[in-house]
């Protein structure tokens, strides 16, 4: 049987029941769900991948989970390499990867749509997590299965599916130093927690940026106060706030003014970004702007592309001390908080962006007010090594054979914590970073999809080039 028609029908009769199944469990990340391992869905979550990876007909599999006192699990899949004419050593291993935790579910879903409720619509399978990234096992699992069922060869693949990265991925590096035996060192290693910018060819990611979250907290009261007898006298908490985030933001264009935030494109970046912007002819999107809203850099396809992958920006991502505007009183507030989630440029280093945010923002408190600045995590990002000959001419066939197109590179404006730091441990090795995260699937907000045909193309595309590697 032919790949592509193997790997549909996987799909449809194995992959979709049980990432339906999945998408129905509120695995929510640890950072967001802090009595995780009391929830009871992590375990869960954990025993519907392994069980289902276990039951793959792939002779010499193993499926484990891997436990550390405190931390999230990772389930750890070893296939053993297969197929003749492979130029694969004893040695050679392909680390594939993904992540089985969710993010939280977020307000605003359609109506007969939840977070929690998969529904499938024509070629969308709606739910927190199934693009980002359960889908990821089933799928690198299945190409595995699809090499071998064609004849083909792969290297020794282990999967790694780990249960922290939309927390930032904190509990990963203990898990890899307890398995560097069992890893060894990767020769090529296959991220599928990415995206595409379109739906009709492969996209290979050469860029994330890094991230940062701090919260900053105004304090000008011991409790809340009358506004009409405290107005003009007391500061306000948030027009203090205000004064400080100009330290950081130029409100007007939304540019950060801390150097120590930026980094020089290299110009091999800004090559790329600017032949892979032309083509889309845009910047990577579309959003869901509302009718009137102009978004940045509008007639400059590059400039948007680059200013969401190389360039930092900032996000409001959460508030406290603010009630609901139909719950709120006519009360001068005690204080404002304030979330920020900051995206850094791939080669920033986020110590460094994090001590100068705090400097920037807790030196000489406006009004005498108390003013604190909590750094919660830090990511660095990442910016991929050259492709190999080989590799190129894998990924172009890959994707040709999928679509019918050559593949295409893009950065990408989100992290992935796992990659820089593999990029450090594993220097030699090569990568492929990719995935399924394409226009309008609204990964980490409300109606978040799956684009069905195109994970199954996607699929079809790691079973090529998992062949390619084993004959390069």
């Amino acid at each position: 049987m032919p790949v592509a028609d193997l790997v549909g029908r996987l799909w449809e009769e194995d992959i979709l029941p049980a990432l339906t199944d999945y998408i129905a469990i509120p695995n929510v990340s640890p950072a967001y769900e802090p009595d995780w391992a009391l929830k009871g869905h992590m375990v869960d979550a954990v025993e519907l991948v392994r069980a289902w990876c276990a039951a793959r007909p792939l002779e010499g599999l193993t499926v484990d989970v891997h436990e550390l006192p405190g931390r999230t699990p990772v389930v750890v899949v070893d296939v053993p390499a297969a197929g003749t004419g492979s130029s694969a050593g004893p040695d050679d291993v392909v680390l594939l990867y993904g992540h089985l935790d969710k993010q939280p579910p977020m307000a605003g879903w359609l109506e007969g749509l939840g977070p929690w409720s998969p529904t499938r619509r024509d070629e969308r399978l709606y739910g927190r997590g199934g693009a980002d990234d359960g889908y990821a096992a089933f799928a690198a699992l299945a190409a595995i299965q699809a090499v071998r069922a064609e004849g083909g060869a792969h290297a020794r693949c282990v999967l790694v599916v780990e249960a922290s990265e939309e927390s930032g991925s904190p509990d990963l590096p203990a898990h890899v130093e307890a398995l560097a035996a069992r890893l060894g060192s990767p020769s090529l290693v296959v991220c599928l927690d990415s995206g595409c910018a379109t739906f009709d060819r492969l996209w290979a990611t050469t860029s994330l940026r890094g991230n940062v979250g701090v919260n900053l907290t105004v304090r000008v009261l011991e409790e809340g106060v009358h506004s009409g007898a405290a107005g003009g006298m007391v500061p306000s908490s948030f027009r203090l706030l205000r004064q400080l985030l100009d330290r950081i933001e130029d409100a007007a264009t939304g540019e950060l003014l801390l150097p120590e935030l930026h980094a020089e494109i290299p110009p091999g970046r800004v090559a790329e970004l600017t032949d892979t912007a032309t083509e889309l002819g845009h910047g990577g999107g579309p959003f869901p702007l509302l009718d009137g809203v102009v978004p940045c850099h509008r007639d400059d396809p590059a400039s948007q592309l680059l200013a969401r992958t190389w360039r930092p920006t900032l996000a409001y991502i959460g508030a406290d001390g603010l009630p609901p505007t139909g719950q709120a009183g006519n009360v001068l507030r005690a204080f404002t908080s304030l979330a920020l989630s900051f995206r850094l440029p791939p080669t920033v280093d986020p110590d460094a962006a994090v001590a100068a945010v705090v400097r920037a923002l807790g030196a000489d408190p406006p009004a005498g007010a108390e003013v604190t600045v909590t750094p919660h995590h830090s990511a660095a990002g990442w910016s991929a090594p050259p492709f190999s000959p080989w590799l190129t001419r894998a990924l172009d066939d890959a994707s040709t054979a999928a679509w019918g197109k050559p593949f295409r590179t893009i950065g990408e404006g989100g992290s992935i914590p796992f990659m820089a730091m593999l990029g450090e441990r594993f220097p030699e090795a090569e990568f492929v970073v990719t995935g399924v995260l394409g226009p309008g699937t609204n990964a980490h907000g409300p109606n978040e999809y799956l684009h069905v045909p195109y994970a199954i193309g996607l699929t079809v595309a790691v079973a090529h080039f998992l062949a390619a590697h084993a004959g390069r």
